[in-house]
């Protein structure tokens, strides 16, 4: 892209004047538009050392009210906390709410590109982080967000002079990073970097738009005019359904829920004797899960009443209280409503070395949003490949994915909803909504059965836990826990 790129010629300065005040006034505009359709824009600015990211930046939010729009420079490597956690979890945890801005001074790009200049990368391990990040930017477009790239291109002769200009005065000399110095050194090897990059990540849903930057209103006028047009797009193709995406990943196979016995069942003194052993297993494997850095995510789906809660417990009575935290998932908070339904997910990953537990998870996309409403079929459909996606960047992470089911039967879901409600210890565990999707139980399972054949992959299988006697349930929790991490701490 960068080899043969063909700039528009610069307009003269009294057409530049006046095209600048129509692009500005129409993205001022547009503002409004966005906030009521709900339109997330996400405005990537990469570019060359010194190329004025930060300038284009500072004069486009001049055209928009300040209470829509935030800046994150992202320039900095990750921090310590960053470090510990997969490589899009800073820029997934930016990305902003319906209807506003973002605006990213340097992003994914900047921090691959200097990985490969700087550190080094194998092409299997570059190739890996390219299929990350054209899957992030899929996901963000498919969920309608207007994602816009621009790369801020100048020659290695206007660098160089801009450099010394900054450099030469005191006032500033510090906006000249040692990378800008190196990039001009090494102005030919960094361009077939960026060049590369750019090629492997323009897409239609998100492509990229190289600005002629050697001048600052005309960068602004480019930015502009992309800008807006994007807008007017991304208002025009709102009510479109995204193509559905053929599943690429392994599959493993699964029984249907009707199928799975649930007479197994446990002596209370051999319960107790096994939950002994096996706590104190799990105790020792966490250790060493901290020693080497590896992250856990836990996930328990499963019927109301089916006992969720106490095999959580008899897990995490096991852990180090500062190695892990528990997530009850609920209704999203209106923040999170407004964004991309995978953030709440992305913004509670444990650090390495740490595990989470989600009582309830991702997963409520393809159940209750779905059979209740609140989401459109194409999202909901949309959303195996995307869970699988989101498994598979964990996966690649490092992390031990575990996954589980708790089934019982109609009847005993019956007998521990009266209990509950009888008890008045107990009465708070049981709601209304308890009782309203109990009526929906078929449906339910049908929904379930279809989530656990589209996502159980070889990677983040499903396990089911047949719990109509608990004891059972959690013993067969712990064991397939303390298997899995096992495997993932000999390999």
């Amino acid at each position: 892209m960068l080899k043969n790129v063909h700039f528009l010629e610069k307009p003269e300065e009294e057409e530049l004047k006046q095209r600048l005040g129509k692009a500005r006034e129409k993205l001022f505009g547009q503002q409004m538009l966005l906030k009521d359709h709900k339109v997330p824009v996400l405005v990537l600015v990469e570019g060359w050392g010194t190329a004025g990211k930060g300038s284009l930046i500072g004069n486009l939010i001049q055209n928009i009210d300040p209470r829509f729009f935030k800046v994150a420079p992202m320039e900095d490597a990750p921090d310590e906390e960053e470090k510990r956690k997969p490589f899009l979890y800073r820029y997934f945890s930016k990305i902003p709410e319906a209807g506003k801005f973002m605006f990213l001074d340097s992003g994914w790009m900047g921090e691959l590109t200097g990985m490969c200049l700087h550190e080094g990368m194998s092409q299997k391990d570059y190739e890996q982080r390219i299929e990350s990040i054209r899957r992030f930017e899929r996901q963000l477009t498919d969920n309608g967000y207007l994602v816009v790239k621009l790369f801020c291109h100048i020659s290695q002769k206007e660098q160089k002079k801009r450099i010394k200009e900054l450099i030469g005065n005191i006032d500033t000399k510090w906006r000249v990073s040692e990378e800008d110095k190196w990039q001009n050194k090494h102005y030919e090897k960094c361009g077939l970097v960026f060049d590369r990059y750019l090629e492997d990540t323009h897409a239609p849903s998100a492509p990229w738009y190289v600005i002629d930057a050697k001048s600052k209103k005309w960068a602004e006028l480019q930015a502009l005019d992309i800008l807006t047009q994007g807008i007017e797009i991304a208002l025009q193709n709102q009510s479109l359904a995204v193509p559905l995406l053929q599943n690429v990943f392994p599959l493993v196979k699964m029984p249907k829920l009707a199928e799975v016995a649930l007479d197994q069942s446990m002596e209370d003194k051999e319960y107790k004797g096994e939950l002994k052993t096996l706590q104190f297993q799990l105790q020792e494997l966490h250790n060493r899960l901290y020693r080497m850095k590896v992250p856990v995510v836990i996930l328990f789906e499963g019927w109301d009443a089916a006992g969720k809660g106490g095999n959580i417990k008899r897990i995490t009575e096991a852990l180090d209280p500062r190695g892990f935290e528990v997530h009850p998932i609920a209704s999203p908070e209106p923040h999170e409503k407004a964004r991309h339904y995978l953030w709440r997910f992305w913004t509670r990953l444990p650090k390495t070395g740490h595990i989470a537990i989600f009582d309830r998870s991702w997963y409520g996309r393809v159940m209750v949003e779905r059979l209740e409403g609140f989401c459109s079929e194409n999202d909901w459909k949309r959303a195996y490949n995307e869970m699988n996606e989101f498994e598979k960047e964990l996966h690649d992470w490092g992390a031990v994915i575990i996954k589980f089911w708790v089934q019982i039967d109609k009847d005993t879901q019956l007998a521990r909803f009266e209990e509950r409600r009888d008890t008045p210890e107990k009465r708070w565990k049981i709601t209304d909504e308890d009782w309203r999707n109990r009526q929906k139980w078929d449906q339910y399972e049908v929904a379930v059965d279809e989530m656990i054949e589209k996502t159980s992959t070889s990677y983040a299988p499903w396990h089911i836990l047949e719990s109509v006697d608990k004891k059972y349930a959690r013993i067969k929790a712990l064991k397939i826990v303390i298997e899995e991490i096992q495997k993932a701490l000999k390999g």
